[in-house]
Parts: C-alpha cells; sequence; structure tokens
C-alpha cells in the first residue's frame, strides 16, 4: 500500500457505470470462449477456509456442482465447524480497533485497486459465474459490471462520508458530526448475485471501517472464494475478512447470535431473513449493543401493461424481466397484469417471443436461459407449476427443457387471479402468472394485492397515469417504460418495501449510513 493518499473526493473522476462488453466482437467473444477454457481446467480444486488470513480446512466437505452439467465438480470447499465460525467473529472483533482508525482515504484507495482487478480479471469471473451459478453469458458479465461499479461507487461515498459536516453551531461552542463503524458484521450472501451482491454488502462493510466474516451460499462458494483472492491481493489486511463456507443450519445461526457481531447484511428468501430479524433481536449473554440487521429478502414483482402502452416493448420489457437469468431474480417480473382490452393480443405475442427463447448450457452463448441453480431449486418450481395448473390456464411451458442439466421451459399461466398462489408466492423461477385488469385503477390495485413491494413497472403513454403510478405503486424501484430488472449502480438504488426487506438502497447514496453510526462532538471554547 503506497504511503502517501494519492486522491481525494474531489481529485476523484465522477463515478460512472462499468461498460459492457459487446461479445458480438470477435476479439471480445474470443477472449470470453478463452476464459471459459481457462477457468474449466481448474474444475475440482479444493478452497479452503479463510480465518483471519489463516487458511483452514475441516473434516468435512461441500462440493460445489456446474447446474448446466450436475457431472462436474466446480469446486471442493469446507463445511466449517461452529468452532471455526466462532473464532472467525472473536478475530475479527479483535481486528477492529486496528481497521476502524485505518484512514478513509486509506480504506477506499484500497477498494478502489478492488475494481481495478476485477476489471482485469472480468472475463474470468464471467467464467465462474457461467459453470457455478449458470448464468449466460450477458447475465454474467452485467453481474461482474455490478460488482465493479459497487467498488468505485462505495469508495467514493465514503470519502463524502469521511469529511466534514457542517453543524449549526451553538454560541460557545465548535460543534460536529463525524461518522464511526460499527463492528463485526456478517456478510450472508445469496448464490443469485454471487458476486455483484456479495461484493456491495462486503465492500459497503469494509470500505466503512468494519470487520467481516463472509458466509457466502453453499451453491457459489467458488465465486466467493476467487473474491477472496481480490480483497486480499487490493490490499485488504487479512484479519479484516474471513470467509467461512458451509451449512447455513450449522453456522449460520451462531454467526447470526453471536454476541460480538454487532450487525448483519443479508440477502435471500423471506423466511430466512425474518429469521435473522427474529434471531438478531433477541440480546445474548455479554452484548452491549442492539444489532442492525440490513436485509432485502425478495419480491413478487408486477408489470402493468395499459391499454394506451405500445406492445411490443411490453412483451420484451416483460419477457426479459420474466425469464431473464431463468427468473431467479428478486427482481424478476412474475405477474404481468394487462388491461382487458390489450389482453389477448398482448398474450399471443408474448407466447410467441417466449416459445423462441432457446434454453441450454449456459457457456453456449447461443442459449438465453442456462439451468436453475440446483435440483431442490428445479423440483420445488416443478411443484408451483402443478399449483398453477389448477388456478389459471397454462398457455406454454410446464416442464423440463432437454438435456442433462436443471433446465426448465419458460412457462406462462393465464387468467390468474390475485387469490392464486402463483400470484402471491415467491417461485424464483421461470413462471410468469398473467392477469386480467379492466382498467388502470384495477391494475394499481392487483398490483399491490402483494405482501412485497421490490419492483415493478408500468407501460404506458398516458402521462396522467405514470404520475398515478409514481404515487399509487407501491414498490421500491419503480420503473416506466422498462422491465423491472437491471437496477444500475448510482442510477436506480435497490431495496424494497413490506416483506422484500430493510429497504436498504444498496447502490444509493445512503446506503453507507447503514454500516456507521453518527457520534455527535461539542466542544466548549473558552
Amino acid at each position: 500500500m503506497s504511503s502517501a493518499v494519492a486522491f481525494t473526493k474531489d481529485t476523484l473522476p465522477p463515478f460512472r457505470n462499468e461498460p459492457y462488453a459487446d461479445f458480438s466482437r470477435p476479439d471480445t467473444h474470443r477472449a470470453m470462449q478463452e476464459a471459459l477454457a481457462a477457468v474449466r481446467a481448474q474444475f475440482g480444486r479444493e478452497y479452503d477456509l479463510l480465518v483471519a488470513g489463516d487458511r483452514v480446512r475441516s473434516s468435512e466437505k461441500l462440493p460445489s456442482i456446474n447446474p448446466s452439467a450436475p457431472e462436474e465438480v466446480v469446486g471442493v470447499h469446507q463445511r466449517a465447524t461452529p468452532e471455526q465460525a466462532r473464532e472467525a467473529i472473536e478475530r475479527a472483533f479483535r481486528y477492529f480497533p486496528v481497521w476502524s482508525r485505518t484512514p478513509a482515504e486509506r480504506r477506499a484507495e484500497t477498494l478502489l485497486r478492488a475494481a481495478t482487478i476485477l476489471r482485469r480479471r472480468k472475463m474470468e469471473f464471467n467464467a465462474w459465474l457461467i459453470y457455478e451459478a449458470g448464468k449466460t453469458w450477458p447475465e454474467a458479465e452485467a453481474d461482474v459490471s455490478e460488482a465493479i461499479d459497487f467498488c468505485e461507487y462505495y469508495a467514493r461515498e465514503m470519502l463524502r462520508l469521511a469529511g466534514p459536516h457542517p453543524m449549526i453551531q451553538f454560541p460557545g461552542e465548535r460543534d460536529e458530526l463525524i461518522y464511526i463503524p460499527l463492528g463485526v458484521g456478517v456478510i450472508i450472501a445469496p448464490w443469485n448475485f454471487p458476486l455483484a451482491i456479495l461484493t456491495g454488502m462486503t465492500t459497503a462493510a469494509l470500505v466503512t471501517g468494519n470487520t467481516v466474516v463472509i458466509k457466502p451460499s453453499s451453491d457459489t462458494p467458488t465465486i466467493a472464494a476467487k473474491f477472496a483472492e481480490v480483497l486480499a491481493e487490493a490490499g485488504f489486511p487479512p484479519e479484516s475478512f474471513s470467509l467461512i463456507t458451509g451449512s447455513g443450519a450449522a453456522i449460520g445461526d451462531l454467526l447470526v447470535e453471536h454476541p460480538k457481531t454487532r450487525f448483519i447484511c443479508f440477502t435471500g428468501s423471506k423466511d430466512v431473513g425474518l429469521r435473522i430479524n427474529e434471531l438478531a433481536a433477541r440480546p445474548r449473554p455479554g452484548q452491549i449493543w442492539i444489532k442492525r440487521v440490513i436485509a432485502e429478502m425478495g419480491g413478487k414483482d408486477a408489470i402493468i401493461v395499459d391499454s394506451e402502452a405500445n406492445l411490443e416493448r411490453a412483451v420484451e420489457g416483460v419477457l426479459v424481466s420474466a425469464f431473464g437469468y431463468q427468473g431467479q431474480k428478486c427482481s424478476a417480473c412474475s405477474r404481468a397484469i394487462v388491461d382487458q382490452a390489450v389482453y389477448d393480443e398482448f398474450l399471443a405475442r408474448l407466447v410467441a417471443r417466449a416459445e423462441s427463447l432457446r434454453v441450454g448450457p449456459a457457456d453456449d452463448p447461443a442459449n438465453f436461459m442456462g439451468p436453475i441453480i440446483n435440483e431442490r431449486a428445479m423440483n420445488s418450481i416443478l411443484h408451483y407449476v402443478e399449483i398453477g395448473k389448477q388456478e389459471g390456464r397454462l398457455v406454454t411451458g410446464g416442464g423440463r427443457a432437454g438435456g442433462p442439466g436443471y433446465f426448465l421451459q419458460p412457462t406462462i399461466f393465464a387468467e390468474v387471479g390475485p387469490e392464486a398462489r402463483i400470484f402471491q408466492e415467491e417461485i424464483f423461477g421461470p413462471v410468469l402468472a398473467v392477469s386480467r385488469a379492466r382498467d388502470f385503477d384495477h391494475a394499481l390495485e392487483l398490483a399491490n394485492c402483494s405482501e412485497y413491494g421490490l419492483t415493478g413497472s408500468v407501460y404506458t403513454t398516458n402521462r396522467e397515469k405514470i404520475n398515478r403510478a409514481r404515487e399509487e405503486f407501491f414498490v421500491g424501484n419503480l420503473y416506466i417504460n422498462r422491465k423491472c430488472t437491471g437496477a444500475m449502480v448510482g442510477c436506480h438504488p435497490f431495496g424494497g418495501f413490506n416483506m422484500s426487506g430493510t429497504d436498504s438502497k444498496a447502490g444509493g447514496p445512503d446506503y453507507l449510513l447503514l454500516f456507521l453510526q453518527a457520534k455527535a462532538i461539542g466542544e466548549k471554547l473558552d
């Protein structure tokens, strides 16, 4: 690490979103193919736990597989023991005073180096996402680009928050406000954005001066291990983070409940998020704080297609939102609410487009959809398809696609009412319920008929209806005449209402405040 800070918030260039690679270019396409071959050559390697810089193994192993070809082992990981998880918390707690007093400029500088490393290794990370998470080329590219964006954006935000904050000065005093870090954070990351969300949550905690214990999904631990390499190469002290892989049932509750855990940053299902919130709310012997929970827990997202919509754009937006990454996004469109005046035409166009989508191995760039993440998730989705057959009219899909992987057909149900389970419950797969609305009032009523409130979209050319949606469509991320997926860091701070989580707004100007606490200082002047 350099001995002098090379920048300030005023000398850094303004934040810009990372551009996506253009795979239609022969050189870029070739680079991606070469990265896939290089990553495939590393299949089956064993990875250690990282406990404050120490490499540790356990007796029980956690294999990670390629969901496009389940017989292929991507990596072999450790199932951490409770003792190893406790050690990670204890050592993070011991190092916190050192890291928390490291100047914010140093922490931001380190994070910017991480962005540079991710950018250099972009094709490699794309390949890991394709093989371990089942992401197609464009979906993997978006994931890695978002990870880079989080690093760049949060580095700049930390410099902004580290500066002086003008306060009203009480006569005869010098008054100021400073932000200080919280302590040890547990980062519980999902498999569906195993680099971007992992990077965003982890770097937000580290750049604000906290130490972290990272618990990645058991479906995507190799990507997390590769990300830990980036943190180390960038210069984050080995004691500032630990990587603990293994079963949530074995170590998850322990990490949340440990009295030295100060906060938990979680992305995942509603049920797990609520359990974390409940466990964190109960103080443990020796605990001297109220734990903070930052949670993003899912959605049942709706796109309204109005009678005055551009149908071609609406069909494309619903299609990409519903079936991109096999519908395995908390922001995915799982409900299309369509005005009865255009319902039949919209449905016919949508079904035709869905039936043209190619499904198959994620490493084949010709495929629009890859695999479901694992067999258990695939079976759960198929169970919902059977439920849907009793609740609506199956118009396309409904079964497995060809091949040895966990492939499912894009599935659409029509004439689905608001009481249906496939209208209300998060399926997390390529299953779309299409519902008929009498008019725009009814469409808004149906869209809001959910315990979730994450993303939503409205397609209409009517400005009055757009303004009504801005006021009445109750979601954390609302989009007009565009898809409801693909939030961009800095442009669309991401987080939802109700059972979608704590509205934490990742990638926005208030996100880092969730990892800090404000300290007011008033000094009497002579």
